[in-house]
């Protein structure tokens, strides 16, 4: 770590943990929105609320913002990598695909991005922190062969996904790259509005400028629940959190822990909608957390 301190290192791994456990529920409160409105809506809503509370947090002087005299285009990519490239391949590359290859190409991310990162970050790990990464992996791609198989692997499916992986990976690897140059803060509101902007110009194509069918499912109080879960804790709160620890973090240990969000959107989805639950399911969840673990413990000292 760039600062050694015991007590940074333990608020940027409580940090990192809590943003992706809110990711880990975003499946279940995606899935409920999403029976309500097409994903373009869904997507304007979200970053829509994002933006506003995190503008009235730059109001009220809690967080601030300051892009004087620095270069925005660094921000403008990372912005259209993710949300906006990442969202649209993903989506995508799921609903042209099947279960098991779209869980396996996400599942990939972490071990992309750290090779990446030895390439281009020159940041090297050590073999148990790689050995430990693919054991994680493993229980994702686990997790994904128990799941049900549903839908045809298609060209254009095993494209959508690639380009989520690698726009995940680049996003990732400029957020290493600036994590001095902009603050956790700054990051996460360019993300925020270039979020904004693309889904809600998006949403009004596909509402062809219809207002009422643009505001119709925030009637629905179970979709305005998932959606300000959406938007204050995954668009604001997660983001944040993944800018704050990629600040501190290698690239190899921030990234393994987005494995932990399918252990918990397995918890989540057994618990809260009644989806089945295996204990092989048990077994590859701990693999996770066993892999997780092995990663920051093999760290090397920076």
């Amino acid at each position: 770590m760039e600062d050694t301190s015991k007590k940074t290192y333990t608020k940027v791994i409580i940090a990192t943990v809590i943003g992706h456990i809110f990711w880990g529920f975003s499946f279940m409160a995606s899935r409920v929105a999403l029976d309500e409105a097409h994903m373009f809506l869904l997507l304007s809503h979200r970053f829509i609320l994002a933006f506003v509370v995190m503008s009235v947090l730059i109001l009220i002087k809690v967080a601030s913002v300051n892009y004087k005299g620095k270069h925005l285009v660094p921000l403008f990519w990372m912005g259209l990598m993710e949300p906006v490239v990442y969202f649209f391949g993903e989506h995508y590359g799921i609903l042209h695909s099947n279960t098991i290859f779209s869980g396996v190409m996400i599942a990939m991310i972490p071990i992309v991005s750290t090779l990446a990162a030895i390439l281009i970050l020159k940041e090297v790990p050590t073999v148990l922190q790689l050995v430990f990464s693919v054991v994680s992996v493993g229980g994702v791609i686990g997790i994904g062969l128990i799941s049900k198989n549903s839908g045809a692997l298609e060209l254009g499916g095993v494209i959508g996904l690639i380009i989520a992986v690698l726009s995940a990976v680049i996003y990732t690897l400029m957020g290493r790259k600036y994590s001095t140059y902009y603050t956790p803060f700054e990051r996460t509101y360019a993300v925020v509005v270039m979020g904004m902007v693309v889904f809600t110009i998006c949403a009004l194509v596909y509402c062809k400028g219809d207002m009422g069918m643009y505001l119709e499912p925030l009637k629905d109080s179970g979709y305005t629940i998932s959606t300000l879960f959406l938007g204050i804790c995954c668009s604001v709160g997660s983001y944040f959190l993944a800018a704050y620890a990629i600040t501190y973090l290698t690239v190899a240990r921030a990234t393994v822990f987005a494995n932990l969000t399918t252990a918990v959107s397995v918890f989540a989805g057994a618990f809260f909608l009644h989806e089945p639950f295996s204990l092989l399911g048990v077994v590859f969840c701990i693999m996770i957390l066993v892999g997780i673990y092995g990663v920051q413990i093999e760290a090397k000292e920076e």
